[in-house]
């Protein structure tokens, strides 16, 4: 594979009233949000024709979707590829938490790094956002 990782996704982080916080970015930053957070819009490098997304999305403190991480923050990769970055992960012993499923933004699918932090990886389907 010649690509793997293509950039971030998306920033995801436990906070105690997630309503509260996007409403303090969106005063005091600026920032434009929506029920799940905030997409960032961006020109990708090697398709400069081509917009990319990143969001940005508090969760509630006591989420689940963070598990089996014990941390209060998640991070998205954007990938190219997955069901082959899949098949190099798993053959090289890396955890693989869920199947890959597929939406109309894209593919995700979930594994751990050496020290238990869930990561998500995502192919998107940019597009789906315009």
């Amino acid at each position: 594979m010649k690509k793997k990782v293509t950039g971030i996704g998306g920033i995801f982080f436990k906070c105690q009233s997630p309503e509260q916080m996007k409403a303090w970015y969106s005063q005091h930053l600026g920032l434009k949000t929506n029920e799940y957070g905030c997409l960032f819009e961006f020109r990708q490098m090697d398709k400069p024709n081509e917009v990319g997304y990143l969001n940005w999305s508090p969760f509630k403190e006591d989420t689940q979707y963070f598990n089996p991480s014990k941390k209060d923050f998640m991070i998205n990769y954007r990938v190219e590829n997955i069901e082959e970055l899949v098949k190099e992960l798993k053959a090289a012993g890396i955890t693989i938490l869920d199947e890959i499923e597929e939406y109309e933004y894209g593919k995700f699918v979930h594994i751990l790094d050496p020290e238990n932090n869930k990561i998500e990886l995502w192919e998107p389907v940019d597009r789906a956002f315009d």
